[in-house]
């Protein structure tokens, strides 16, 4: 995409893939680093025909029409021609977004439905066995931020005592260690991670460390008989 200035290249526009809520927010961020978010959110509103035009009324104006046109612009690039040719009201900026939102955010009964789901969903999670702390913080969290789009108040702490009360064996001391030592209600789930990912390296050095010294025994007595 070509460069909007001399000195700095356009943003690569986020393409519309049918995830509604990860797109809208994105597409949102990059819109107010660009600062149109204001015609999106406010509209292009023209002069009454009443209304005596000032030359600094025309240039507000004139400014405000010229941000549509780019946010617009960004917007066509984002959504496939096919999803376009289905939306009528498309003349401005903020028609283009209502309609998406429309089309793709779905009803409060559906979004009630969907939470439903991700709820049982994050309730009966638990961590595998050999399954690594960094993708089942992974898992845990898909579902949680599902559940924030659906509306659900997913705090840290929520997150935290999920967590603690879902992982293997192998983490039973550690788990008691944490509640014993640390405040749940401030700890964050980067820091429980943090914690997490020390024990766990230091469970896996420990069994590399028996590996190695097996091998060393098999070897030493097998040379001996």
């Amino acid at each position: 995409m070509a460069a909007e200035s001399g000195n700095f290249t356009a943003p690569c526009v986020p393409k519309f893939d049918g995830d509604y809520d990860h797109w809208s927010l994105v597409m949102e961020n990059l819109m107010r680093s660009k600062e149109y978010w204001c015609v999106i959110q406010d509209g292009c509103q023209a002069p009454d025909k009443n209304e005596v035009v000032t030359a600094a009324r025309q240039k507000e104006v004139d400014e405000a029409e010229l941000k549509d046109l780019k946010a617009k612009n960004y917007l066509f690039q984002a959504i496939d021609k096919s999803i376009l040719k289905t939306i009528t009201q498309k003349e401005t900026a903020k028609q283009l977004w209502e309609s998406m939102k429309t089309k793709y955010q779905g009803s409060a009964r559906v979004k009630r439905a969907q939470l439903q789901v991700f709820r049982r969903t994050f309730e009966t999670l638990e961590m595998k066995m050999g399954e690594s702390v960094t993708d089942y913080f992974g898992r845990v969290m898909v579902i949680a931020n599902d559940m924030k789009n659906c509306g659900e108040d997913m705090g840290d702490v929520k997150i935290v005592e999920k967590i603690l009360r879902s992982l293997t064996e192998n983490f039973n001391f550690v788990v008691c260690s944490i509640e014993v030592s640390k405040d749940i209600d401030q700890l964050t789930v980067d820091e429980l991670q943090s914690l997490l990912l020390v024990h766990e390296q230091k469970v896996c050095h420990k069994k590399s460390e028996k590996k190695v010294l097996k091998v060393e025994h098999d070897s030493y007595f097998g040379r001996g008989r």
